[in-house]
């Protein structure tokens, strides 16, 4: 993004904002809430638009990936601001574009297929990208019968990921009960020094931005900071950007410029003053980045703490803005719950777990997990060190235990794999107890084939089923069994040879070692006794 130097939210360090806490998850009488008010927020008039900055290339996040593409919080950083942005119910949303265009477009397009894409031209800075999106909006509005746009137009930016709905609400409601031109959003800092200052006249009007290089003494002590987010009214931006030049040493056309065109032309410009300043705060690098994404999560967590969730270490938790937790969950150390996962009543989550898309089922038990794409049913426990890969339906009351992998597998109600094994491609029937170091043979090397076992099917230790292959329900299979022919409903399934001990080979074959010496302690065979059974 072509940010203007006065912009606020450049921080480096200090205290964060309310992360969206208006909705870190829903459920329960706590979800019906949240979507009532939704609601009654999508009948009221919103502004006439908003236009969210997305042009900029980011070089100082060294990364082929455009800088408002990464992510906290589950989302990339565009996605936080358009959602934030979405939260007015704007009449119009558009988003202007330039470095990685396609890539940018399509994400923007697939997060809210709504927006209006608007492409920035070779005239640099935030005052032409404004432009070129209301010339959009007009062509737009014009075409949809409605002429120009009138009425309030945000601006704000693709990579403030912490920016609330709320904050962006009182904003509006500011500026249109003034009746103003401009209304700018500023941050109140302990420690201002580089940005550009707020100068107030004594009604409280806004008169001025002065840069800190610029500033006298007096005006270096003033807390309050431009963040670079706006309301205008629409006319009063449409005349102001005709007239706003690239004559500066930059060669750009700065939106920082409007206020005083606005002010001299008889508008009312104001202001309205956050001290959440993390709210108007970007990420120009990955230490931005990673600052952002830590208060991002504190606020998420402690969201859900004040929801009825216990969270036992918030400093080692990280949860998603798409996570959705209901009351009484509780989340153990070192975990991590990422994407669409949903955890229902009275599940225990931890330690030392990490859950993407997942569905946790109330009552569970899910600990020491790494799990995808993976459903776990009501009271059925997970773990330790397990690993669920994507197709993995576990039923209720039902078991996965210690160093156990699954993919594509159907785990009927109650049924237990306990230790030591592998479940790929496969159908388990509910009560079935699969023993210690079986798995599923499904790969031939090019094709995946299935395995079904029945309902209360018990196997044996170390069982190997040959896909495809079909245990019927109630079957048995003997330890170490190599399944490759289907089993019969209440058959047992058992693949052995007759047991052969070669006496005395020890003695013959590691003479000197100590094994031999116990041997021959112990035993009066001689090397040249037969093998037993010849």
């Amino acid at each position: 993004m072509a940010a203007s130097p006065t912009r606020a939210s450049r921080f480096a360090t200090g205290e964060p904002a309310t992360v969206n806490a208006e909705t870190p998850g829903r459920s329960g009488a706590a979800h019906e809430h949240a979507e009532g008010r939704d609601q009654e927020q999508q009948q009221q008039q919103g502004p006439a638009a908003v236009i969210v900055l997305a042009a900029g290339a980011g070089t100082r996040m060294k990364s082929r990936t455009p800088k408002i593409l990464h992510e906290l919080g589950g989302r990339s950083m565009v996605a936080h601001a358009l959602d934030a942005a979405r939260g007015l119910a704007p009449q119009r949303l558009a988003a202007v574009v330039r470095h990685e265009r396609d890539l940018v477009a399509a994400h923007i397009a697939g997060h809210d297929p709504d927006v209006l894409i608007v492409d920035q031209d070779e005239i640099p800075g935030t005052g032409r990208a404004v432009e070129a999106a209301l010339e959009a909006l007009d062509a737009q509005a014009a075409a949809g019968g409605h002429g120009e746009l009138t009425g309030t137009v945000v601006v704000t930016y693709g990579d403030v990921p912490l920016l609330t709905t709320s904050l962006l609400r009182d904003l509006v409601a500011e500026h249109e009960a003034d009746g103003n031109a401009v209304t700018v959003l500023t941050a109140v800092l302990d420690d201002a020094t580089g940005y550009g200052r707020i100068l107030r006249e004594s009604d409280g009007t806004v008169s001025g931005i002065r840069e800190h290089k610029d500033a006298s003494e007096a005006e270096r002590a003033i807390p309050e900071v431009n963040s670079g987010i706006y309301a205008f009214d629409a006319a009063a931006l449409r005349d102001a950007l005709t007239q706003v030049t690239t004559d500066n040493a930059q060669g750009e056309k700065y939106l920082t410029d409007v206020l005083a065109i606005a002010r001299a032309a008889g508008g009312r410009v104001s202001a309205l003053a956050t001290t959440d300043r993390w709210q108007v705060e970007g990420a120009n690098d990955r230490v931005q980045l990673q600052a952002l994404a830590a208060e991002h999560n504190r606020r998420t967590v402690e969201a859900w703490m004040r929801a009825g969730v216990t969270v036992v270490d918030p400093a080692t938790t990280w949860i998603d803005a798409t996570v959705q937790l209901a009351a009484d969950v509780t989340v153990k150390p070192n975990t991590q719950l990422h994407g669409a996962t949903v955890v229902e009543r009275d599940a225990v989550i931890g330690p030392d777990t990490t859950l993407t898309d997942c569905l946790v089922g109330e009552g569970a038990t899910v600990k020491r997990t790494d799990g995808t794409q993976a459903e776990i049913g009501a009271g059925a426990t997970v773990g330790p060190f397990t690993y669920l890969r994507p197709g993995t339906r576990l039923g209720a009351e039902g078991k996965i235990g210690a160093f156990y992998e699954t993919k594509n597998a159907v785990i009927g109600r109650g049924a237990k794999l306990s230790h030591l094994g592998y479940a790929g491609d496969a159908e388990i029937g509910e009560g079935a107890n699969i023993g210690c170091g079986n798995i599923t043979a499904n790969y031939d090397g090019v094709n995946k084939h299935r395995t079904v076992i029945g309902a209360h099917v018990r196997t044996g230790s170390n069982t190997v089923f040959v896909a495809p292959v079909t245990v019927g329900d109630g079957a048995y299979t003997a330890a170490g069994a190599i399944v490759r022919k289907d089993v019969p409903p209440g058959a047992l399934a058992l693949s052995v040879s007759p047991q052969r001990n070669a006496a005395g080979w020890t003695q013959a074959h590691r003479a000197g070692s100590p094994s031999a010496a116990a041997a021959q302690s112990s035993s009066s065979a001689t090397p040249t006794e037969k093998v037993e059974g010849k």
